[in-house]
C-alpha cells in the first residue's frame, strides 16, 4: 500500500467513526416528544439530557488529550469508540430520567477519546496548506452524521419506538472499534514545516499555547457557533412540531435532509473556500468562518419568525450552510497553530471551552425560557445573537492569525 493509499484509507476510517459519532450524538434529538411524553418531563430536564453528554465529554477532554500527547492514540481511540457505542444501545434499556441521563453521560466518556484524538491524527497526514480540506472530509460527518441521527431518530422512533433508535445508532460502533486498530499510527507532527516534534511537551510548551492570541480567538468564536449550533439542532425538531404543527417522523425526516444536504454543502464549501483562501493570505480561513457566521445570522432570525413553513425551511436551510462554513477552516487554524508536541492537549482545551460555555449551557438554557415562556421566544433571543457575535470575534482576529502563523512557521532548535 502507497502512501497515499493508506492516507486515504485513514481518512475513510476517521470518517466512518465521525459519521456515527454524530448519529450517536443527534438520535437523541428527534426523540424528544415520546421521551417527554414516556417519563413525564418537563422542557427543562430534556435540556439537560444532552448536558449530561456534553459535560463528561468536556471534563474527560482535557485527560484524553494529556493522554494523547505522551502515549500511543489508537487503542485510546478505538477503546473510545467501543464504550460510547455500548452506552448509546444500553440507553434502549432506560427505566427512568436518571438512568437515561447516565447513559447519555457514559457516551459523553467515549466520545472524548475520538474528538480529541483525531483532528491530531489528521494534522500528521495532511500538510497544513491541504488541512482544511482534508479535516474537511473529515467533519462533512458532522451534518451527514447528523443528518442521519434526526432519520432514525424520527423514522425508528415512530415505526418501534425510541428505545429500538437508541440500538439501531449504538451497535455499529463497535466494528468499527476493532477497524481502528488495523491503522498505523503517524508520527507526532510528521507534516510541519518546523519537523516531526523529538520530545515530549514540557511547561513552557503548554504556556505558549495559552499565550498564543490566534488559538484564543479561535476558541471564543468556537463557543459562539457551538452555543448557537447546540441550540439549534436539538430544540429544531421540537420547534417545528410545535409551532408549526408537524409530525414527529417528518420533522425529524426534514431536519434531517436540511441538516444533510445544506451541512454538506457548506462543510465543502467552507473547506475549499479556506485553502483557496490560505493560498492567497494567511487570514483566510478566519474570512470565510467569520463572514459566514455573520451572514447565517438574518436568515436564523427569519427561520424562526416566519409565520410560512416553506420560508422556515428554506431560511433555516441558508443559515446551516453559512454555519457550517466553519467547519474545515476553524479546525485548520486550531491546528495549525499549535506545537505537534502539544496538539491533542490544545485540541481538548478547546473542546472543553467551546462545549463548557456552548452546547452544555444552550439547550438548558432555551428549554428553561421556554418553560417561562414559549420555545419560539427562546430560540430567537439565544440563537442569532451568539452566531453574529461569534462571526464578529473571529473576523476581529485576523491579525492575530496572520503573525502567529508565521512565527510558527519559523524552524526552530530542537532539545
Amino acid at each position: 500500500m502507497t502512501a497515499r493509499s493508506g492516507t486515504r484509507l485513514a481518512l475513510g476510517l476517521l470518517f466512518a467513526v465521525n459519521l456515527l459519532n454524530y448519529i450517536d450524538r443527534y438520535v437523541i434529538a428527534a426523540l424528544v416528544e415520546p421521551i417527554k411524553a414516556e417519563f413525564g418531563l418537563s422542557d427543562t430536564q430534556l435540556g439537560f439530557l444532552p448536558f449530561a453528554f456534553l459535560l463528561i465529554y468536556t471534563a474527560a477532554s482535557p485527560l484524553v488529550g494529556l493522554a494523547a500527547d505522551r502515549a500511543p492514540r489508537k487503542g485510546i481511540m478505538a477503546g473510545g469508540v467501543a464504550l460510547w457505542s455500548l452506552a448509546t444501545g444500553a440507553a434502549a434499556g432506560a427505566w427512568s430520567y436518571a438512568s437515561l441521563f447516565a447513559t447519555r453521560a457514559l457516551v459523553g466518556v467515549g466520545e472524548a477519546t475520538f474528538g480529541t484524538i483525531g483532528p491530531a491524527w489528521i494534522s500528521d497526514l495532511v500538510p497544513r496548506e491541504r488541512r482544511a480540506r482534508a479535516l474537511m472530509v473529515f467533519y462533512v460527518a458532522t451534518p451527514v452524521g447528523a443528518a442521519l441521527g434526526y432519520l432514525m431518530g424520527g423514522v425508528v422512533g415512530a415505526r418501534w419506538g425510541w428505545r429500538e433508535a437508541f440500538l439501531v445508532a449504538g451497535l455499529p460502533g463497535l466494528v468499527l472499534a476493532a477497524a481502528l486498530l488495523g491503522l498505523r499510527e503517524p508520527a507526532r507532527g510528521a507534516t510541519e514545516p518546523q519537523g516531526a516534534a523529538t520530545r515530549p511537551a514540557v511547561r513552557d510548551d503548554y504556556v505558549a499555547l495559552v499565550k498564543t492570541p490566534s488559538y484564543l480567538i479561535n476558541v471564543a468564536g468556537s463557543t459562539l457557533y457551538t452555543f448557537a449550533i447546540g441550540g439549534l439542532s436539538y430544540w429544531m425538531p421540537a420547534f417545528l412540531t410545535r409551532v408549526h404543527d408537524v409530525p414527529l417522523d417528518r420533522a425529524g425526516f426534514v431536519m434531517g435532509a436540511i441538516v444533510a444536504l445544506a451541512g454538506l454543502v457548506g462543510v465543502v464549501a467552507g473547506g475549499w473556500l479556506g485553502d483557496l483562501l490560505f493560498a492567497r493570505t494567511p487570514t483566510g480561513h478566519f474570512l470565510v468562518s467569520g463572514w459566514g457566521m455573520v451572514l447565517g445570522t438574518p436568515f436564523a432570525v427569519l427561520a424562526f419568525l416566519s409565520p410560512s413553513l416553506p420560508v422556515v425551511y428554506g431560511a433555516t436551510f441558508v443559515a446551516v450552510v453559512l454555519l457550517f462554513l466553519n467547519t474545515g477552516p476553524l479546525n485548520a487554524v486550531l491546528v495549525n497553530v499549535t506545537r505537534p508536541e502539544v496538539r491533542a492537549t490544545a485540541i481538548a482545551l478547546h473542546i472543553f471551552v467551546i462545549h463548557a460555555l456552548g452546547d452544555i449551557v444552550s439547550p438548558p438554557l432555551i428549554g428553561w425560557i421556554s418553560d417561562l415562556s414559549d420555545l419560539r421566544h427562546a430560540v430567537l433571543v439565544t440563537t442569532p445573537v451568539a452566531m453574529a457575535a461569534g462571526g464578529v470575534v473571529i473576523l476581529a482576529g485576523t491579525r492575530a492569525l496572520a503573525a502567529d502563523l508565521a512565527r510558527l512557521a519559523a524552524p526552530r532548535e530542537r532539545v
